[in-house]
């Protein structure tokens, strides 16, 4: 199993992000979510929110967000990358265009949302990419055949919210896990959602997840390196 530490691209500046990008995989992270910061996040926490937007104040050409994620993979050879977009910019770039940056670049595995119906979605599944699906703890059913008739990874919510609905077949992550599995999806299921300490993942991998997210606790952390780095590999030492 792994961790997947998020790389908010761009923030506070490019070059900034692609020396963070380093610093993680000198402390042994082997996945990256990194995002295209879009302009309109709606779906993410005032954290992320407002990193996008400093992101985009310090630069707005998606261009150069490109040119860097090209750079950090080829310079980091064994991490695998996740590429976060949302639809408006991947609009905003041009379907085609994103589809062909991907493609020529290796990065298949795409976490495509804000999606306002599947025109784009579909488009980018029928050029080869696989585009995740996102799965509650409650485990709805739309969300379930819409989990089956994807390509890509399943991002399974790691933990309830307290005033989340429950199902009482499922209660914990492992069961959620096997039920998915049970439904024949074979692909590789990520969790993420309430990982932010070294049991949290240890909690993900018995419970049979393929990799773990680990997002806003390693993110908290950009000002002290050294802390950074030592929390990254309190969380890989439980995969």
């Amino acid at each position: 199993m792994e961790i997947i530490c998020y790389l908010s691209n761009g923030y506070p500046t490019i070059e900034a992000s692609y020396k963070i990008a380093h610093e993680y995989a000198d402390a042994g992270c082997k996945m990256m979510e990194v995002d295209f910061p879009s302009r309109n996040p709606y779906l993410e926490s005032g954290f992320l929110k407002a990193r996008m937007g400093k992101a985009l104040e310090a630069c707005d050409d998606y261009d150069k967000y490109m040119e860097s994620i090209i750079r950090l993979k080829k310079e980091l050879l064994e991490i695998k990358m996740l590429v976060l977009a949302y639809e408006n910019t991947v609009l905003e770039i041009g379907t085609e265009k994103f589809i062909n940056f991907c493609l020529e670049n290796d990065l298949k595995d795409i976490l495509l949302v804000g999606l306002s119906n599947n025109e784009v979605k579909d488009q980018i599944i029928e050029a080869g990419l696989q585009v995740s699906c996102y799965v509650e703890y409650h485990l709805p059913q739309e969300e379930i055949e819409l989990a089956k008739k994807s390509n890509g990874f399943v991002y399974l919510q790691a933990k309830p919210y307290e005033t989340q609905e429950k199902n009482e077949k499922y209660p914990t992550l492992k069961d959620c896990v096997q039920y998915l599995r049970e439904c024949g999806i074979d692909r590789p299921i990520y969790c993420g959602v309430g990982v932010h300490a070294p049991e949290d993942v240890k909690l993900v991998k018995e419970a049979g997840g393929d990799a773990a997210f680990v997002g806003s606790t390693i993110l908290k952390l950009h000002d002290d390196i050294p802390a950074m780095k030592n929390k990254i590999r309190e969380f890989r030492a439980q995969c």
